[in-house]
Order: structure tokens, then sequence, then C-alpha cells
């Protein structure tokens, strides 16, 4: 087994790491525009990380990859954006509306907004549903309901009315 091939990259790595910072990029704005309710319980860029690391690293593991090397500058690069990404997205917070997504509001005072419900592909039997998992079986209790970016509905009651505490989310 010659070490030097199977380790060192095959490609040169300004290239790897263009290919890696294009991929993650494009694949964070497709995501973002798909929407929030798309993601289940962990954030988008939770889950573009965790599916990209994994691909760069297995190409690297895979017999007819060049380089085990190859797929660590992916991996790496990806890394680098993620992390990247939330620091400037905390460090400026013009920027975190860009690449953040922010709670949308399904219910106002009792009132479905439809135009959010349409944005995330959602009914209102959907909408109940949440409701009914939070203890609460009408809208007009409801003083705001929110699509939270890690998909999930938080509500707030109108004051007087209390909630149960949603079910966990289930362990994989």
């Amino acid at each position: 087994m010659d070490w030097t091939t199977t380790l060192m990259p095959s490609m040169p790595i300004a290239e790897l790491i263009v290919r890696g910072s294009i991929t993650f990029l494009a694949l964070m704005v497709l995501l973002r525009i798909i929407g929030q309710r798309e993601s289940g319980g962990i954030g988008l860029t939770d889950l573009l990380v965790v599916v990209l690391v994994a691909d760069a690293a297995g190409a690297g593991m895979m017999a007819d990859a060049q380089s085990v090397g190859d797929g660590l500058v992916v991996a790496a690069t990806m890394l680098f954006w993620s992390v990247g990404i939330d620091a400037a997205a905390y460090r400026w917070p013009r920027l975190a509306r860009l690449v953040k997504s922010r709670p949308r509001p399904l219910i106002t005072d009792g009132q479905f907004n439809r135009r959010a419900m349409r944005r995330e592909f959602m009914t209102e039997q959907e909408v109940l549903s949440q409701l009914r998992l939070h203890g609460i079986a009408d809208p007009n209790r409801v003083a705001r309901a929110y699509l939270e970016p890690n998909g999930m509905i938080s509500i707030i009651p109108k004051s007087g009315t209390g909630t149960v505490d949603p079910p966990a989310a289930p362990s994989v």
C-alpha cells in the first residue's frame, strides 16, 4: 500500500476548497428557499453539514476515490463554512436576517396567517393538529403561534388559557 497516494490529496487543494465552498453555499441557499418546515427538528445548516460532510468524508473511504486527503479537505471546507457563517451571523445581525431562518407567524390573535401557511405548504388541519398537541382545541385561544426555524411550532396562548407541554421529539 502506498500511503502517499492514499492520504495526500490527488487534486489541487485550492480546487477542492472551491468545489466544497460552491457546493455548501449553493445547497445552503436552496435549503433556505424551500422553507423551515422541511428541515424537521434540526436547523437547516446542521442538516446540510451532516449530509455534506458525510458525503465528502465517505468519498475518501471508497475505493474509487483518489485519496482520503481529497475527502478530508472538502469536509474541512464545509465545516469551515458552517462555523464561519454562524459566527458572521452572530457578529452581524443584518447578515443573520439573510442566512438564518426566522420564526414565521402562523396564528395571530386567533386568526390563521394564510400567507405564511401557503409559503410552508401547511394546511389548517396541520396547524390545528399542532395546537391539539399543545392542549389547545380552539385557535381563538392562541395569541401567537410560530413555525420556528427548527421546524417545530411554538404557541403563546392568550392570557388566562394554558397549554400542555408538547410531546418530546422522537429519538433517532
